[in-house]
């Protein structure tokens, strides 16, 4: 598997591979000293010649823009988001704390479905955008996943829009999806947020995210995408910063999705500027938001090395990151779960949510 880009390379890559950049102009030829002429007398007595007229200066032409690769994390960094049409549906439930919506909006040209909890004190609240871990398509249904945290947040004064993703429950499929390497569920997180700022119940300048296993990844994604988007971000036993990584774990041999990846991409070891441009790591450098990772060091699902390798590349980079490890606590968490959670709110209340 690739090794992962020394951190000198990294600002390098995320300059060379952004898209819209044009170099700047070439120089000009340096123009005669105002003021000086020849001190070399005439020796002639005929009229001087007529002087030549100038040549004139060529104008440089502009180097052509490099566009990004359709699939990479630097098409994300230009690409144009405008999450609306945020729609509260049918009440799904109601207690003395919130009342717990169906939800729509919109993602680009797709139609993204969810739940919304929304508390029942009144004024504008801070509020978190939920990324949930991976979840069988065929078998997921509206508002599923991460359900401990959609109550225990709400209650404690949060808005909460748990994101359905693209192709799950009531959302609008897209069957490029695996082949995109999921990227698409970043995209639509990223519109959730931005849907959220629209809602006369959200304070549009108190909105984070939280994401577990897989929405851990798209989380970190967001977060170099859309540098400034939100306050703060916190994961949950997240997937591997490093693209390779999963694909290796996961995909690798699930056929026939890794045989059209790899005919697409090639391996990683092959195309290493390909699978460095989809791997949140290799562009910690342009994270702004305090984030906080949980990892239980029991976890067979996804490594906790993986995120010892996250937060370690993302104080390399000079960033606000915290990792609480949870001896014991496997993929899902138990025990620890409660603590995780007040640790949760504590910084997030420290960072103005």
């Amino acid at each position: 598997m690739n090794r992962r880009m020394t951190w000198a390379g990294v600002v390098a890559l995320a300059m060379t591979a952004a898209v819209a950049c044009t170099s700047e102009d070439d120089a000009a030829p340096p123009a005669s000293t105002p003021g000086v002429t020849s001190s070399t007398p005439s020796t002639s007595s005929a009229p001087p010649s007529t002087p030549a007229p100038p040549t004139p200066t060529p104008t440089p032409s502009a180097k052509p823009t490099v566009a990004p690769h359709p699939v990479s994390l630097q098409a994300m960094m230009t690409k144009k988001y405008d999450g609306r049409n945020l729609r509260l549906g049918r009440i799904l439930a109601r207690n003395s704390a919130y009342t717990r919506y169906y939800v729509t909006y919109s993602s680009g040209s797709l139609t993204i479905s969810g739940i919304m909890n929304v508390p029942r004190t009144p004024g504008r609240h801070p509020a978190l955008v939920l990324n949930h871990g991976y979840i069988d398509p065929a078998v997921y249904t509206n508002g599923r996943g991460l359900m401990r945290e959609q109550d225990y947040l709400a209650r404690r004064g949060y808005v909460v829009l748990h994101t359905d993703y693209r192709g799950h429950a009531q959302s609008t499929d897209d069957p490029r999806s695996d082949l995109n390497l999921r990227l698409g569920y970043t995209e639509d997180a990223i519109n959730a947020v931005l849907a959220l700022r629209t809602s006369p119940v959200v304070d549009p300048n108190r909105i984070g995210m939280l994401g577990r296993s897989m929405g851990g990844g798209v989380t970190y994604n967001a977060l170099v995408a859309q540098p400034g988007l939100i306050k703060a971000a916190v994961v949950f036993a997240p997937v591997s910063s490093d693209a390779a990584d999963n694909f290796n774990r996961w995909q690798r041999n699930d056929r026939p999705i890794a045989s059209s990846i790899l005919r697409a991409y090639g391996e990683p070891a092959r195309n290493p500027a390909f699978w460095r441009n989809v791997s949140a790591i290799n562009f910690f450098d342009r994270v702004t938001e305090p984030v906080l990772i949980h990892h239980g060091e029991s976890d067979s699902t996804c490594p906790i090395a993986w995120s010892r390798e996250a937060v370690a590349a993302l104080k390399a980079a000079d960033k606000d990151a915290t990792l609480y490890t949870y001896p014991g606590e496997e993929h899902a968490f138990g025990p620890a779960w409660p603590t995780s959670m007040a640790r949760t709110v504590t910084f997030l209340e420290q960072h103005g949510l």
